[in-house]
């Protein structure tokens, strides 16, 4: 071999590794990442939380599993969460059901300002107000006028007690200064079915879940929760255009690392995560689920918390709503 063959193989072998470094040094070390999903897999957060790992993945060529970790209302696997070792190397998905339990739980074995240091929102899911076709209303306000004229004889359902659901009806309930009775069942499943059959009267449900049913006339569509209409029900209104003021009850999915995390790899989490966001596939399939990518930097979750902690407290406590 020549001495010019020798040099022009170095000079390729050196422009492979400069090529390949970038994606090299993008990797955060060769131990597995482990993302902590406080819920049974299948589930929403599961199906979001294996979407985001699949694409870190990729991009760092770095083992990712999903760690599910059910129970207790999320408690379990939050818990667990928070005491992982601060390295980046656990971090959790979790769903706003997470900022709802410090009000509702007497005592939990974490906080959710002071254990975590939040790394991005990744996204949102819109609420739906809706009711059985037995029910006369067609509007909120007919809704609500409704339920004023016979206090607590419209019942609601919720997958279960302090869920998402049921404090956004209670909201609404305190906001309307209307009565309805909650009934509370152990999962979506059960209360979605007694809904279509009209064994309980009134819900608010993921709108990705609602659509097929209000198309086959099963339920009626009153409201959507967010502040903005959803781009998968367009004509149907917000309930700030129905005139509760402020009113936003979105589902929201967030991010976060143990508390202690260093801001260097909250920052490469993310930026990955927000290019990740930010791709037509991953758009798509969120889409699927009914889902908004949403994004944005640390502290864009950290408001959303600080805020919904105050807010939610505020309902549970009004409300008297426990837990048990």
């Amino acid at each position: 071999m020549t001495l010019l063959s020798c040099f022009a193989r170095f000079a390729a072998l050196g422009l492979a590794v400069l090529v390949a470094a970038p994606a090299m040094a993008q990797r955060l070390s060769d131990r597995t990442i482990f993302i902590v999903v406080p819920f049974t897999p299948g589930t929403g957060i599961d199906v979001l939380a294996r979407i985001v790992g699949e694409e870190l993945r990729q991009r760092w060529n770095q083992a990712v599993v999903i760690d599910n970790k059910p129970g207790a209302s999320g408690n379990i696997g939050t818990q667990a969460a928070a005491r992982a070792e601060p390295d980046g190397h656990t971090i959790m998905m979790t769903v706003n059901t997470f900022v709802m339990n410090a009000s509702l739980f007497r005592s939990l074995p974490y906080d959710p300002a002071k254990s975590f240091e939040p790394i991005v929102e990744v996204a949102t899911g819109a609420l739906a107000l809706a009711v059985h076709p037995s029910v006369a209303a067609r509007s909120v306000n007919e809704l609500i006028a409704a339920a004023k004229a016979k206090p607590g004889d419209i019942t609601y359902a919720s997958p279960g007690r302090g869920t998402p659901q049921h404090l956004a009806m209670e909201l609404f309930k305190l906001t309307a200064g209307a009565d309805l009775k909650h009934v509370p069942y152990t999962g979506s499943a059960g209360a979605v079915k007694d809904l279509v059959g009209g064994h309980v009267k009134a819900m608010f449900i993921p709108v990705h879940t609602v659509l097929p049913l209000a198309q086959d006339n099963q339920v009626r569509v009153l409201a959507i929760g967010s502040d903005r209409r959803s781009a998968m029900a367009p004509n149907v209104p917000t309930l700030a255009e129905e005139g509760m003021t402020g009113f936003e009850v979105d589902l929201w999915y967030g991010l976060f690392a143990p508390a202690g995390t260093p801001k260097e790899i909250i920052q490469r989490y993310n930026a990955a995560v927000n290019e990740i966001l930010a791709t037509p596939k991953v758009k798509e399939a969120l889409e699927k689920q009914g889902l908004i990518p949403v994004g944005g930097a640390p502290e864009r979750l950290g408001d959303l918390l600080a805020k919904d902690l105050a807010r939610w407290a505020k309902v549970v406590r009004e409300a008297g709503i426990t837990a048990e």
